[in-house]
């Protein structure tokens, strides 16, 4: 008969911590951590007693839940700025792709990202990479992965997006899809003309076509994400009932009141566009268009606002791939954004935490006793100085130490 494993002990002293919902800054607290999992969350400093029974003892000063990046695209690298290196990326084969790809769910790890959402790309590697975090010790953010999306022939969404036509092809494609999707996205409308200030062309779906993605998503147990800005657009996503908007550019109170009573999530996606405003001459914007991108931050800045305050779930997202968006870097930009538009820090925590883990269904979205221990450990709280939030002692996903320069925990 097989000798039972002996169990990996773990545990994490800590000055406070935020459980995904709220800070808890009253003491010290000890987690006790068997096999990956949350077993026990105590008051008080029990390291020395633990330590004597041959547990591993990690001291910090805070802890909170894994972070949460709700929408990137992990085969683009956002680090090169200028379009020739960028176009170069986009032809290289798949398997150097591939690389780019499980590089981008290692930083994000690294950064305390223990989670990625990828909204989509043609190849299917964020697929790939997903299979691939599952396997122990692999150095990568977990992954959910959007696969393939739909969208319109001929219209924006071709590196990340399949075309359907009628009914009968949509339907055909999203049951094709959700086989093995995590979500559906749909490309509902384009990108932003920034020299005018404004999205320019007709949403590529109308409420009816995008309700047919919706019922078809829905009847295969998949949420569908929607790529989408502007007026026209919004007003389709939220009759067809998706289950949360991406990006939602010139967002208006209106919008966000049936978001709310609709139950529809918002992943605001600042980083690309704030990008583009801080460093004009990466692509060679005018004054006036850096006017417009100021303009543009600053609403969506104050719909966020709005968003908080009449209770539309918020998921924080960097759309991390895009120029100048790094995966993991980014997601702390991104976080910033949320303060700068007057958020309150337990807000913006969980909008990386507890709030994309609820709305892709986790059972126990929080860290609490029973939890698989999902967790970055700061050197101190967020709440004393935001920028610990770039520096993670360590990151554990699914129990194993994840961080830059450390290694698997025994």
């Amino acid at each position: 008969m097989p000798m039972a494993a002996t169990p990996t002990r773990l545990a994490v002293v800590v000055d406070a911590w935020f459980d995904g919902e709220r800070r808890h800054a009253d003491g010290r607290t000890t987690f006790s951590v068997e096999d990956g999992r949350v077993i026990a969350i105590d008051r008080g400093d029990h390291g020395a007693a633990l330590d004597a029974r041959g547990w591993r003892v990690e001291r910090g000063a805070f802890l909170l839940p894994g972070l949460v990046d709700a929408h990137v695209h992990l085969f683009l690298d956002g680090a090169p700025t200028d379009g020739a290196v960028r176009a170069a990326h986009l032809k290289q084969d798949v398997d150097r792709l591939a690389e780019a790809a499980r590089a981008g769910a290692r930083q994000a790890l690294a950064c305390g990202v223990t989670r990625v959402r990828d909204a989509g790309d043609r190849h299917g590697l964020n697929h790939r990479v997903r299979e691939e975090a599952r396997r122990p010790g692999s150095g990568l953010a977990q992954v959910r992965s959007a696969g393939l999306g739909v969208k319109r022939a001929r219209r924006y969404g071709a590196f990340m997006a399949m075309d359907v036509d009628d009914e009968a092809s949509i339907r055909s494609a999203v049951q094709g899809l959700a086989a093995d999707s995590d979500e559906i996205k749909l490309i509902l409308t384009g990108i932003i003309d920034f020299d005018a200030g404004a999205v320019t062309d007709e949403p590529q779906f109308d409420a009816a076509a995008a309700r047919c993605v919706v019922e078809a998503a829905h009847a295969a147990g998949r949420k569908v994400l929607a790529h989408c800005s502007g007026a026209k657009g919004l007003a389709v996503a939220v009759e067809a009932g998706v289950d949360s908007i991406e990006h939602g550019f010139f967002m208006d109170r209106g919008t966000l009141l049936r978001m709310r009573d609709r139950a529809l999530a918002w992943t605001p996606t600042f980083c690309p566009v704030h990008f583009q405003w801080a460093e004009p001459a990466a692509v060679g914007w005018s004054p006036n268009t850096v006017g417009n991108l100021r303009r543009i931050l600053d609403a969506h800045a104050e719909h966020l606002r709005r968003a908080h305050e009449i209770g539309v779930v918020v998921l924080a997202g960097t759309d991390a791939g895009s120029m100048g968006v790094e995966h993991g870097r980014a997601l702390v930009d991104e976080l910033q954004r949320f303060v700068d538009a007057g958020l309150p820090l337990d807000a913006v925590l969980a909008a990386a935490t507890s709030a994309p883990r609820r709305h892709f269904g986790d059972a126990a979205p929080t860290l609490s006793p029973g939890t698989p221990f999902e967790a970055v450990l700061l050197g101190a709280s967020p709440w004393a100085d935001f920028a610990a939030l770039r520096r993670p002692l360590q990151v554990w996903s699914h129990g194993r130490v994840g961080a830059a320069g450390t290694t698997v925990a025994p």
